[in-house]
């Protein structure tokens, strides 16, 4: 069993960027940099700032609670060690990803988070549903990590620079054009697929098959704001693309009002608390898109917000499924009177996610009611944010409070107190929620930087009371309704099964239709053409390497004959291409293998009378012995074959004969083509030169196969010996009579 010293990782961790607080707020920043790739400019660069400091804050911070809980939630499965050491390299990643300044090693950093968090995700591997949902998490992060890579090499290749931050010196290439468009679908495509927004919202819920501690710490307070980070970094790239805050409005919006509306269904705490995560998401993606100093100081604020009362709520969650072996909101009640600490740190968590003073959370709620209302679209945008965050705090009620109220069941009666190293840390996440909610301006120190990074004046000072104002009376109204809404609907199976009815039409259920098609046509594919036959699958290579080649021919006029060299052919060239014309119609039209067999041995053998014409004695040696060797192999097992078949009729050996017939063609043109191009003998006068100083070797032909090619000549040379043990244990194999 693990112990939870193991949390002493992540805490260091924590404590070591609690020291550059300082430095981040005075407005500095901090930069490390080590060569990797230098060849191609990629290296392992780091940048500290306020953003890259709030994230490795939240990152470390949660991942020492998420350590020490785990130490006592995972001590009756198995693989522990697996278990930490995943959740290890998870929290490398996001930390390597949030203070990336190299856009290479940062995607490279993104698709780590991708993987250890499939392997957390499937943690309970022999459960089929958490392999599946692992599957569609990693496939659609793994779609966003295509496009982060395609945004990677597209930015990089116009600008000239892998580095984040010299990127913006280029800002006009992320502007208008079909360039800046490119590159800003694949960045929104990559950020929405890894922060689940609408339409890719769906593998979040599903991944809640992981272990409660995986949830809080990935589908909570990390790696689903690893999306939002993104957006964060480059949007200040993208402040003159004019599609850029409209299309994170649009998303932002449905995918907020989308999940906070399906929280009134979910019965399911864990369900609960993915779909008000999704809405949350939302939330963010919609302050960046409205685009003012105060939506982004809220959307740095939510960030912090979300992630306390968030992963609170994941730990008692988990705790109450520990205690009570259930986690349907329906068969809860009561627990207040057998958990204490755990019902204090819910009610905390909640009242804060529907942002109650003196919380953290109303002071995030006020911000982005200022937000929307310095847009010029303020009334639109601040009703679609007051009905977002009505039902985020509904949700916070549902998970937080009603599991602890009322009488308790008597299926319930006989749970017991939960160990102290559970209910520690939602505990500690809750005070920090009333600390921070009570001194708002040590967060707005560290946050002002950050806004200031991207382009907008650091906005008024972080305060819990403004006085009496429009921003107060939205709040006010907020919690009021989230209060009724609360004490007047409840969640059933039944309403459950109903929203359930319109799966049909869901983006889940879409992209499994899609799958299914896909899987159809690819087996039509597959019977089509991977039928199983060697020479049909080397005629259609053949046949679309020779129409590539006459493309070409085709769009590029050549004068391929040159009379003047034809006049220069001799009789003896002449006679060896006639005697190999020759020998070539025999292999064809032989009725025998080794018939065949010795027509192509006189094909190689005219091969090195040619290269004795042209003066190259040592090609001609090395085309003898490999001739030789070859037909006396392919004498060796053929002989043991059973007697010749014609396995083809004659329509079929026209049609091959008429493909071979077209490459050879093709294939002449283009070798006349690159004789009567001018040559660029730099590569052969390199190796003339260096061949005997380097080498000491003048046949130049053996120095570059044994010394400049040495390791390529060696594995070759292993190669054809395998292939040779190979063909001599077919040469030994004797099946029985009833073998087949």
């Amino acid at each position: 069993r693990l112990t939870p010293v193991l949390s002493l990782l992540p805490l260091s961790l924590f404590v070591y960027f609690c020291s550059f607080i300082p430095t981040i707020i005075s407005g500095s920043s901090i930069h490390f940099n080590y060569e990797w790739v230098s060849s191609l400019g990629i290296n392992l660069t780091f940048h500290l700032d306020a953003l890259g400091l709030l994230f490795a804050l939240i990152i470390s911070g949660i991942g020492t609670l998420v350590f020490y809980y785990s130490s006592y939630y995972m001590k009756d499965y198995h693989g522990q060690r697996r278990f930490y050491g995943f959740l290890s390299l998870f929290m490398a990643a996001m930390l390597g990803l949030v203070l990336s300044e190299n856009i290479i090693t940062l995607f490279i950093f993104w698709e780590m988070t991708s993987i250890s968090s499939f392997f957390l995700i499937g943690f309970n591997q022999k459960e089929q549903a958490s392999r599946r949902s692992a599957l569609v998490a990693l496939s659609i992060t793994g779609l966003g990590g295509m496009f982060l890579l395609g945004f990677a090499v597209f930015a990089g290749i116009h600008t000239e620079t892998w580095n984040i931050s010299a990127m913006l010196e280029h800002s006009a290439i992320f502007s208008e054009g079909w360039l800046g468009t490119t590159l800003l679908v694949l960045l929104l495509v990559a950020a929405f697929t890894k922060s689940a927004q609408f339409p890719f919202h769906f593998w979040l819920p599903g991944a809640m098959k992981a272990p409660t501690p995986v949830s809080t710490y990935l589908h909570s307070a990390t790696m689903v704001k690893a999306g939002i980070y993104l957006l964060l970094r480059f949007a200040p790239h993208f402040s003159e693309h004019s599609f850029f805050h409209e299309t994170l409005l649009i998303f932002g919006a449905v995918t907020m009002l989308y999940a906070a509306y399906h929280t009134l269904f979910r019965t399911d705490l864990k369900s609960i608390l993915a779909y008000s995560t999704i809405s949350a998401l939302g939330v963010l993606v919609f302050l960046i898109g409205v685009n003012t100093a105060y939506s982004i100081m809220a959307a740095y604020v939510f960030i912090l917000v979300h992630a306390l009362y968030k992963a609170s709520l994941f730990l008692i969650t988990g705790i109450i499924d520990h205690q009570t072996g259930t986690r349907d909101v329906s068969k809860l009640r009561g627990l207040y009177a057998k958990m204490r600490p755990v019902g204090i740190a819910a009610f905390i968590a909640a009242i804060s996610s529907a942002g109650i003073p003196p919380l953290i959370g109303f002071v995030g709620k006020d911000l982005i009611y200022e937000g929307t209302l310095h847009h010029s679209q303020d009334v639109l945008l601040t009703t679609l944010a007051l009905i977002t965050n009505v039902l985020i705090g509904y949700a916070g009620f549902a998970a937080g409070i009603k599991p602890f109220i009322g009488k308790t069941l008597p299926s319930l009666a006989n749970v017991k107190a939960p160990a102290k190293t559970l209910w520690l840390p939602p505990v500690f996440l809750a005070i920090l929620s009333i600390i921070f909610g009570l001194f708002p301006g040590w967060i707005g120190s560290l946050l002002y930087p950050a806004v200031a990074a991207s382009g907008f004046p650091s906005p008024s000072e972080l305060k819990l009371w403004h006085g009496f104002n429009l921003v107060l009376s939205l709040s006010f109204v907020t919690i009021l309704s989230a209060i009724l809404l609360f004490v007047f609907w409840k969640a059933e199976a039944k309403k459950e099964r109903f929203i359930e009815r319109f799966n049909v039409v869901s983006p889940a259920n879409l992209l499994q239709q899609c799958v299914i098609l896909f899987e159809w046509l690819a087996k039509r594919y597959t019977v089509l053409i991977q039928n199983g036959y060697l020479r049909k699958y080397v005629a259609v290579m053949m046949l679309i390497f020779a129409i590539i080649m006459g493309v070409h021919v085709a769009t590029s006029p050549f004068n391929f004959i040159n009379f003047s060299q034809m006049q220069s052919i001799q009789w003896n060239d002449a006679a060896v291409v006639a005697i190999m014309f020759v020998a070539i119609l025999f292999c064809v039209f032989a009725k025998s293998r080794l018939a065949a067999i010795a027509g192509l041995g006189i094909v190689g053998y005219c091969m090195c009378f040619i290269f004795v014409f042209y003066s190259a004695p040592d090609l001609a040696m090395t085309q003898f012995t490999i001739d030789t060797l070859t037909v006396i192999l392919f004498v060796l097992v053929l002989y043991r074959l059973p007697r010749y078949l014609k396995m083809s009729n004659t329509l079929n050996r026209i049609k091959d004969g008429g493909i071979a017939l077209f490459l050879g063609a093709m294939v002449t043109l283009m070798v006349l083509e690159v004789m009567n191009e001018t040559p660029d003998k730099r590569i052969s006068t390199f190796y003339a030169e260096q061949s005997y100083l380097l080498a000491k070797g003048k046949n130049v032909v053996n120095v570059i196969l044994v010394d400049f090619r040495g390791f390529d000549t060696f594995i070759e040379v292993i190669v054809l010996a395998i292939a040779a043990i190979g063909v001599f244990g077919l040469l030994k194999l004797h099946l029985k009579r009833n073998e087949k």
